[in-house]
């Protein structure tokens, strides 16, 4: 399979239609679940969906190192060609290379005006035209609305998406009316997806809580494979 009609089938294809094309320039997503739960392989599918499509991608990781985040891109990478047959795959994979820039952090070292400084410095000073912010390993119940606001407000400057991982935990109070996980409870006026992880028999199934204004808990007919740790449709 060429590289445009492995885009064009993509299930991620079905995640932008039934947000209404996207999370959106200057916007932020979250994919909430339990701790070890596949909300990485998410982020890095998502990402590397983007890497295809020949966007830039700024991998944000508070996990401790790095390398772990680098095999996670293998291995979806490399999942996904084999699934879809991809032609010139290792051509494909050093072009996307070029396109990813993963950046690490310690939250408790780190305050949100040095992050701002590192993200503004490689966009406008390393000239690192990124289409996408994913950030992996935050941990909400430490963190500051004010941290969301400041990326908020980075994102529309720079026109780019945000993606986060939220993790949620058994002894966290229930969600609320609307479904919104308790950890997110201070931060969703800066939110604008929330996309949460079902537990099914075999996979996990994503389920969509908002939709921009819009509350709602909808199947999105897509689940996370065990298996290959690929978004897939039902």
């Amino acid at each position: 399979m060429v590289k445009q009609e492995l885009i064009e089938r993509s299930p991620l294809r079905l995640l932008e239609k039934s947000i209404h094309g996207g999370v959106g320039t200057g916007n932020i997503g979250v994919i909430a679940a339990r701790k070890g739960t596949g909300k990485t392989a998410c982020l890095v599918h998502i990402a590397t969906d983007q890497l295809f499509q020949e966007k830039h991608v700024i991998h944000v990781s508070f996990s401790g190192r790095t390398d772990h985040i680098i095999s996670w891109y293998e291995d979806i990478f490399g999942e996904i060609a084999k699934k879809r047959s991809l032609e010139g795959a290792m051509d494909v994979h050093d072009q996307l290379i070029k396109n990813r820039v993963i950046m690490n952090f310690n939250q408790d070292g780190v305050t949100r005006e040095q992050l701002l400084r590192s993200l503004t410095a490689l966009v406008d000073d390393g000239q690192f035209q990124a289409d996408v912010v994913v950030v992996d390993g935050y941990d909400f119940a430490k963190g500051e609305l004010e941290t969301l606001q400041m990326l908020r407000t980075f994102a529309g400057e720079h026109g780019l998406t945000i993606w986060f991982s939220a993790s949620t935990r058994r002894e966290d109070p229930q969600d609320d009316e609307n479904g919104i996980p308790h950890v997110l409870k201070t931060f969703i006026g800066e939110i604008a997806v929330v996309i949460t992880l079902a537990p099914e028999e075999d996979h996990l199934k994503l389920q969509l809580i908002k939709d921009h204004d819009k509350y709602r808990t909808e199947d999105l007919h897509l689940h996370l494979d065990s298996r290959t740790l690929l978004i897939r449709e039902e």
